[in-house]
């Protein structure tokens, strides 16, 4: 085989494979390759001083388009269109081809002779690879061997060594039936069981272990003193003998449930024992008070004896056994004897000592007598960390809520006390004995990895019914039922609101100083979850005594408001009331909120219905206002809802008002009963308002819980009262409106008398110059000091002026000056009509317009008149900044004064 170029020449049989040609070539292109690689340096330096030229590289290997993955022949084409035709293409590729042959020929020729010796040197190989084959047979056999002799020494091994645990597991459960066994009969002789004839001869055969030491009880551990830790022993031992038993009843051994007779006789005998020490330990505490003192150390033993006792019932998780004793020796006896049908009407006990309630204080809102306006303390939950550590007899407990119960003229409060000083001095101890264990219990039951450092003591206890709850289970629990079942028809009689609203006020603040008492907030909460409370809570009928007390407020509130018309009288005070309906108003908001008909639980329904007397207060003052018999002004009034909700800034538009003629008598008296009732309206408004926020600000709010956050229609009180306070306050526009047109009217007439100036001036005898101003100026502004009660006595507008006088007079003062320009203009035209009639005669000085400067009589008279016009106006203008008005404010006053010093500026 042999590998020869398609070319031949004459050296072709001498060399077959032109090897020599070949290598020829190869060095000639070697040679050939670092000029031409020199050649293109130089000839790209060229082309980068000329880069417009087209360089023509020759096809090489690392031509990038022939290198490339896919081959693009337009690319290719188009990198060689600028240098070559296509038939000169053509041949380079044709060169490039036989190029590449060569190459491909010359590799080849040079592995051929490798390839060749490799053939030549595995000759023979094969018999030697079979020979190396033959014993590997033998060597498979005797590995199978050695493996299956192996495995049978490794099963040998691992039935030995299961054999082996199997033995010691045996021996183990054995061992663990020895302890039951030696348990059970340990705890039975600790516990002084017989064991029967019959049942103690099967236990023999069966091989019961029996032991001397055990069947002796020393007479220290049988002794009273110390029956308590007798039984803490006795229980420890039992909850290692359940523990045993548990782990043999899981490998199903029949010896469990031979002896579970003897182990269920145990767990009697000893619950048996331990309600009886326990029962005994609370008798001694309870009712040692009748002996006499006991001892201090005889005392200790006692609660030393209990914590023992309440230990044992926790280890043993007995605790409603444990609240049963409690119940059954102590708090039942208590409750048969104290709650009974004739509770509440048997006599007062001396021992309480008599403590009223101190007297409660009137509202200063009101002049005349209202209800007592005592704040009231909602039943919130309150709940101390610490409570006082007197469990002396007698002892008043130090709830915050204890003062609702010292008034000894209520039997339900004399019984409720009764029963909390019981709870404080015999059970107040046993329920903090209990939460210590409790707690204690529970912190040896949880790992140090799940207890958080940011968690209470309290919440600890587990909530599902585990630990003492003796407050909940016990106190309540009777307390709660003997109070619905013996006295409900008293104490929840709803058909007598005074009395059903006193026991529920009594009542609450008996059960929040129950709470008190209680030894932390878990008891308090599981307290509130329990069933008795729940019924307890159910049995107060508040809907009906809403609706009674409904009745009484609404029922004499629209009494009064039956009268659909304004009869004002004078008020001496601020914020107190001028009408009897604003008053009667006041008394039912008053009364929604008094200490002797709110209860917390309707504290809803309560603003609800103080929403509505505001509501229908408005209602009836739409009813009632007066129609106007004055058309008002057209002025636009603005609140401030910062300050003054009902404090106006007036202004209105320098409009020349109407000619107003005076008024007669009927229209007069008229007026005045619109000015008073319109005052009254407003005084009432703002009393209304400022005391409305007051009782907001200092009862309401405190009492009325927080809105949940989820229902986002519902709207917050805040702003509902707000909204009522605006729908009255809208009223008060209106009204000031017509009170200050009336009052502009009257003003008004009081200067009809400056058309009649020039007059009086010419028809005066003894014309001599004027000194001061004339006499009605100081009547001009007096309807608004006669409104005001500014220097007189009683007045409709009394109580106003502090808010109401200022922006009043500047109103009213502007609309003033502007009659009076109004009056002035009228007198200059008819002056010129005056002039103009006087035909032939020669132009004298004028008044409004000089052009004679003559010293007749005409000329005199007129320059009178401007005097007393410029002392009217000076006079006008103090009078003004006596109610507050700013005169260099005023633009009307400003064209005033304007005028009369044109006048005078004109005659000099």
């Amino acid at each position: 085989m042999s590998v020869q170029s398609p070319t031949h020449d004459a050296h072709t049989f001498k060399d077959p494979f032109q090897l020599d040609r070949l290598a020829e070539e190869l060095a000639t292109r070697e040679t050939i390759r670092p000029l031409r690689q020199q050649r293109d340096h130089n000839d790209d330096e060229d082309d980068s001083q000329v880069p417009d030229l087209p360089a023509h590289v020759p096809l090489s290997h690392d031509n990038k388009f022939l290198i490339a993955k896919d081959f693009d022949v337009e690319e290719f084409l188009l990198s060689r269109s600028h240098d070559t035709s296509l038939s000169d293409l053509r041949m380079e590729l044709r060169d490039y081809l036989s190029h590449l042959k060569e190459e491909l020929v010359k590799l080849i020729n040079d592995d051929y002779e490798a390839f060749i010796s490799l053939s030549t040197d595995l000759r023979d190989e094969g018999a030697r690879l079979n020979r190396l084959n033959l014993p590997l047979g033998e060597f498979k056999v005797q590995v199978l061997d050695s493996r299956s002799q192996l495995q049978i020494i490794q099963n040998a091994i691992q039935d030995k060594l299961e054999k082996r645990s199997n033995l010691r597991e045996e021996k183990a459960l054995l061992h663990l039936l020895l302890k039951l066994s030696e348990s059970v009969t340990r705890l039975e002789s600790l516990l002084l069981i017989a064991l029967p004839e019959k049942k103690a001869d099967e236990s023999s055969e069966i091989g019961v272990l029996a032991h001397p030491s055990h069947t002796e009880v020393s007479a220290e551990d049988r002794s009273r003193g110390n029956t308590a830790k007798h039984l803490g022993r006795v229980a420890a031992e039992y909850t290692q003998l359940l523990y045993h038993a548990s782990k043999a009843r899981a490998e199903k051994c029949i010896f469990v449930d031979e002896i579970q007779w003897r182990i269920d006789r145990i767990q009697k005998t000893l619950s048996s024992d331990l309600d009886h020490v326990f029962a005994i330990t609370l008798v001694a505490l309870t009712d040692g008070k009748d002996e006499g003192r006991p001892a201090d150390v005889e005392k200790s033993k006692w609660i030393a004896d209990l914590t023992e006792c309440l230990r044992t019932y926790d280890m043993l998780g007995l605790w409603r056994d444990a609240e049963d004793v409690l119940r059954r020796e102590v708090v039942r006896n208590f409750v048969k004897k104290s709650i009974y049908p004739e509770a509440l009407a048997a006599p007062h006990s001396p021992i309480i000592p008599h403590t009223p309630l101190p007297p409660a204080k009137a509202s200063g809102f009101l002049t005349t007598s209202l209800p007592p306006r005592t704040p009231y303390t909602p039943f919130t939950a309150f709940v101390h960390s610490e409570r006082p550590a007197t469990y002396s007899i007698g002892t008043i407990i130090s709830s915050p809520y204890a003062r609702i119960l010292e008034d000894t003229e209520d039997p339900l409060a004399r019984l409720y006390t009764h029963i909390l000083r019981f709870v404080e001095r015999d059970l107040s101890r046993v329920m903090d004995i209990a939460e210590k264990v409790s707690l204690k219990s529970s912190l040896h039951s949880r790992s140090e990895k799940e207890l958080n450092s940011s968690q209470s003591l309290t919440s600890l206890i587990v909530l599902d019914g585990d630990g003492f709850e003796i407050m909940a289970n016990v106190i309540w629990e009777e307390v709660g039922r003997a109070v619905m079942d013996e006295l409900g028809a008293t104490v929840f009689a709803a058909g007598r609101p005074s009395e059903f609203r006193k026991h529920h006020e009594i009542s609450q603040a008996f059960i929040r100083s129950l709470e008190y008492l209680a030894p932390s907030a878990h008891s308090v909460e599981v307290m509130r979850r329990h069933s008795v409370y729940s019924a307890f809570e159910q049995r107060w009928q508040l809907p009906v005594y809403f609706q009674m007390r409904w009745k009484e407020i609404i029922g004499k509130l629209e009494e009064s408001l039956s009268v659909v018309r304004i009869e004002p009288t004078l008020p001496f005070e601020k914020n107190s009331f001028s009408m009897g309906q604003s008053l009667s108003v006041w008394v039912a908001i008053t009364a929604c909120w008094s200490a002797e008909i709110f209860i917390p639980n309707l504290c809803h329904r309560f603003w609800r219905l103080t929403l509505q007397i505001l509501s229908r207060y408005k209602t009836w003052l739409d009813q009632s206002l007066p129609p106007s018999e004055v058309s008002p002004t057209k002025i636009s009034t603005t609140f401030s809802t910062e300050k003054n909700l009902t404090s106006p800034t007036l202004s209105r538009a320098p409009t020349p008002i109407p000619v107003v003629e005076s008024s007669s008598a009927e229209s007069t008296a008229s007026d005045d009963s619109i000015l008073r009732q319109y005052a009254a309206v407003i005084v009432d408004l703002e009393a209304m308002r400022t005391n409305v926020l007051t009782i907001w600000r200092e009862e309401i709010s405190p009492m009325l819980p927080e809105m949940a956050d989820t229902n986002t229609d519902s709207v917050k009180a805040p702003e509902a009262l707000q909204h009522s306070l605006s729908e009255l306050a809208s009223l008060t526009p209106p009204l000031a409106n017509q009170i200050v047109a009336i009052l502009i009217k009257r003003c008004c007439e009081a200067l009809l008398p400056v058309r009649s100036i020039p007059s009086q001036f010419r028809a005066m005898s003894n014309k001599r110059s004027p000194s001061e101003p004339s006499y009605f100026v100081s009547s001009i502004l007096r309807p608004i000091k006669v409104f005001f009660g500014i220097g007189v006595g009683e007045a409709p507008g009394l109580l106003l002026s502090e808010d109401y006088l200022v922006p009043y007079a500047k109103e009213i003062f502007e609309s003033v000056c502007q009659r009076y320009i109004y009056y002035l203009s009228a007198m200059k035209k008819t002056e010129e009509s005056l002039r103009r009639l006087k035909k032939g005669k020669k132009t004298t000085f004028s008044l409004f317009g000089s052009s004679n400067t003559g010293k007749d009589d005409d000329g005199r008279d007129e320059e009178r008149i401007r005097t007393q016009m410029i002392y009217d106006v000076n006079a006008f203008g103090k009078d003004a900044e006596s109610l507050g008005v700013l005169l260099q404010m005023s633009e009307s006053f400003k064209a005033l004064v304007d005028m009369v010093n044109a006048i005078e500026a004109e005659a000099s």
